[in-house]
């Protein structure tokens, strides 16, 4: 279960980007952030920010086009 959960589904590059990087920023060490993401370039692009800044990424789940990564705050 995530501490802090954004849907970012209808947005493209770079707003899912920016919008996880301020979640994130906005949130404890050790707390856990879902991003549900509905437009493929963007499960890289989260996966890479997250990686680039330390933070361990849990988890990466598909259903249809719905993508649901779970982030872990380093």
């Amino acid at each position: 279960m995530a501490d802090v959960t954004i849907d970012v589904c209808g947005e493209v590059c770079p707003l899912p980007v920016m919008k996880t990087n301020e979640a994130l920023a906005n949130m404890k060490t050790g707390e856990t952030l879902e991003v549900i993401v509905d437009y493929p370039p963007s499960r890289e692009n989260v996966k890479r920010l997250a990686t680039s800044k330390g933070h361990e990424v849990l988890d990466i789940t598909e259903q249809g086009e719905i993508i649901r990564m779970l982030i872990k705050k380093a």
